[in-house]
């Protein structure tokens, strides 16, 4: 078993772990409060059940009311996940056991208040570093748990937009746990809403959250995908893979096909749709063949206008960004990693299944495909070589 102080030995935490209880202390401090502070003690609070991506827990757009505290409960799963149509397997470690793991959303102002939870059953300790919150390694020093223990912890929403959460427990277990699955976002939406370049008020229908994640399953000596019984049991064998920077997959939300099919993402002609795409770990390109951006935070900072018209749109490693489109055609789209060879190869590919009425003046097929037919009188065939040199 990885306990905390073994942990600290492989990473050299020492210190840092010496200086979180300090820290937690001189954050909860009178004297080191700022003096416009709210006291938190006052405010509202409201419980959020989070669900499983793509989808996004009910939340509202935009809001009248005060700042608030949203209690969110977090649940570290160690477990084993099957990441490809031929049964390749991985010992996993996610948050709330779905890679990536949940989509928390508040305004600007609000307060979270994150109980996360390490079960006795795991073997690892773990923590979570908001991008999205302010110190103390984004909450990692204060968040670091061995199994049987949970904590909770406490940040402000001091700027929009979407961000990455990720497991970070120091040294060579920050990437290895990543890259396991423990990654998720957080949308921190103006209290009035998104806007366009304009300033004016745009509102989604429906919205999606997809997780990118590049996995790095070892082979044995003919070739073939190994399997461990536990995480730790994978360690040294995985992390000589990464080392490689060559992933074996790459894939939405936990495996390759879990957005495909029955699992596809629906809306209907008409309708205006926010993606969320994170990746904590590799650049990416999202692509929706057939479609675009019409409003995108490639950045994923709502405080910037959006850019207009995208065809593809650039998400940094270990960043979050937003697109909104309104679907105007039915049928399938595929939303991909626009490098191909990471979207059909290796597994990067999602659908949106969109219902509706088809516009011919968008699109027609005007004749259907047939043999060759003759050239007009007096033209002459591009098929056919004319003798003159």
């Amino acid at each position: 078993m990885f306990n905390r102080r073994s942990l600290m030995k492989v990473v050299g935490l020492t210190a840092v772990a010496a200086a979180a209880p300090a820290a937690a202390a001189q954050a909860t401090s009178p004297a080191a409060a700022p003096a416009q502070a709210l006291d938190v003690s006052r405010l509202p609070r409201e419980q959020v059940e989070l669900v499983a991506p793509p989808f996004i827990h009910p939340h509202e757009q935009a809001t009248k009311a005060g700042p608030k505290v949203v209690e969110f409960r977090m649940v570290i799963e160690e477990k084993e996940l099957v990441i490809d149509s031929h049964g390749t397997k991985v010992q996993a470690m996610t948050f709330n056991g779905s890679v990536p793991g949940p989509m928390m959303v508040v305004h600007e102002g609000d307060y979270v208040e994150l109980t996360l939870v390490n079960p006795a059953t795991n073997s690892m300790a773990h923590n979570i570093d908001f991008h999205s919150a302010t110190g103390a390694l984004g909450g990692g020093e204060l968040t670091l748990i061995n199994p049987g223990e949970q904590v909770v912890l406490r940040w402000k929403a001091d700027r929009t937009g979407v961000f990455v959460y990720h497991c970070a427990p120091g040294g060579p277990m920050v990437p290895w746990h990543v890259v396991s699955g423990m990654s998720g976002a957080v949308m921190v939406l103006p209290r009035d809403g998104l806007k366009d370049e304009k300033g004016q008020p745009l509102k989604y229908d429906r919205a999606y959250y997809i997780g990118e994640n590049d996995f790095y399953v070892p082979r044995d000596a003919k070739g073939k995908f190994k399997t461990y019984d536990s995480p730790g049991d994978s360690y040294a064998d995985t992390v000589e893979v990464m080392r490689k920077l060559t992933p074996t997959h790459v894939v939405f939300n936990g495996r390759e096909g879990a957005l495909t099919g029955k699992n596809a993402m629906t809306a209907k002609v008409g309708e205006r749709v926010l993606i969320v795409h994170a990746q904590a770990n590799r650049d990416t390109r999202p692509h929706l063949i057939g479609g675009h951006g019409d409003y995108v935070w490639e950045a994923g900072k709502f405080a910037n206008p959006p850019q207009r018209d995208l065809e593809t749109w650039f998400i940094r490693g270990g960043s979050a960004g937003a697109a909104l489109y309104t679907f105007k055609q039915p049928g399938i789209y595929a939303y991909v990693n626009h490098n191909l060879i990471e979207a059909f190869e290796l597994g990067a590919t999602a659908h949106f299944k969109v219902d509706g009425t088809w516009n011919d003046d968008l699109m027609k097929q005007v004749s259907p495909p047939g043999p060759i037919g003759p050239t007009k009188t007096g033209a002459v065939s591009p098929l056919k070589p004319t003798g003159k040199h």
